[in-house]
């Protein structure tokens, strides 16, 4: 082949059915292990119960 290399292509990929509708799990998550307070060694807790708790009665 006098040093040229010969490249073989795929046949045409025009008649491969793809499912657009797959419910599968996300490719990459919205967040990861890593972004949140456990991934830092931290414990995570909510201040949400008391914040509600302590909101002002005109924001009822």
């Amino acid at each position: 082949m006098n040093g040229v290399s010969r490249v073989e292509y795929a046949r045409d990929d025009s008649d491969r059915v793809v499912d657009l509708e797959d419910d599968g799990p996300p490719v990459l998550p919205d967040q990861t292990r890593d972004d949140t307070d456990r991934g830092w060694g931290e414990r995570s807790y909510s201040n949400d119960d008391r914040l509600l708790n302590d909101r002002p009665p005109h924001w009822s």
